[in-house]
């Protein structure tokens, strides 16, 4: 489905993106990752080997996107496609409940989930333009951008950024279709990737998750379950598509989830 595609996966060295770059590889794409971590960076270059290559850079500076896409070109001599995966959580710089939320919080968690993307959008839009070829956009939301979960997963600022990332991914995809851009989302709840750590190892959240994203036994996603729709969205199969969000969610939009008698409130 991806041959002799060449995509740039932007936060591509660990979890979600890393597990797509395996994806996208295996059905025959040329892949360059971004990563921040140099040990992340180097494992992810051994795992691609010489179907990619790896840059290190932080996607919230105004220039790692521009040569990331920069390199795929002289690597693989073309650029067909942006994913970008990069994103976290602001609980460490004072994101949490609006009451407590620290200024710092508010714009450390806008700078991670909606800066970084969008500056990788831009750098994608403008090459896709100058390159006269069209191309396809696929960005990371979260069901917390759209279904609140108050009890468990309460930061204000991250759910305001993801909603954003939301609205302007359908904005630009308006605006760029007639280039044939095709920008499209991906809202995936619980992923067990390290941003999701906490949750992750804390019993009575596990308990709820399995209530709340019931499909498959209740569970926890895995960074694997999101590589079928990332390569729908790199791949000409989505050739009629913008626009659009796509939740893989295990569930959690349409259920309501079960609290125990001892959860906070």
């Amino acid at each position: 489905m991806l041959q002799n595609k060449k995509i740039v996966i932007i936060g591509g060295t660990t979890g979600i993106g890393l597990s797509a770059a395996k994806a996208f590889v295996r059905f025959g794409a040329g892949v360059i990752l971004v990563g921040r971590n140099p040990e992340s960076c180097r494992k992810a270059k051994d795992i691609v080997g010489q179907a990619g290559d790896v840059l290190i850079g932080d996607a919230m500076e105004s220039l790692t996107s521009t040569k990331a896409i920069d390199l795929c070109i002289s690597t693989f001599g073309g650029f067909d496609g942006l994913y970008h995966v990069a994103g976290g959580s602001g609980r460490r710089f004072g994101d949490g409940p609006l009451h407590e939320l620290s200024v710092e919080g508010w714009n450390k968690t806008f700078e991670l989930n909606l800066t970084s993307l969008m500056l990788s959008n831009q750098a994608a839009i403008r090459k896709f333009r100058e390159l006269g070829m069209g191309g396809t956009i696929l960005n990371m939301s979260s069901v917390l951008g759209f279904s609140p979960s108050p009890n468990y997963f309460v930061t204000h600022a991250y759910a305001a950024a993801k909603s954003a990332v939301i609205g302007f991914t359908k904005s630009i995809a308006a605006y760029y279709a007639f280039d044939n851009i095709r920008v499209n989302l991906l809202a995936p709840a619980l992923v067990e990737t390290p941003m999701s750590e906490r949750a992750s190892k804390d019993e009575i959240i596990l308990n709820f998750v399995k209530t709340k994203q019931p499909l498959d036994g209740g569970r926890n996603g895995r960074p694997e379950d999101l590589d079928g729709a990332a390569v729908y969205f790199m791949s000409d199969g989505s050739r009629f598509t913008t626009g659009q969000t796509l939740y893989v969610d295990g569930g959690w939009e349409v259920s309501e989830g079960q609290y125990q008698n001892n959860a906070p409130v």
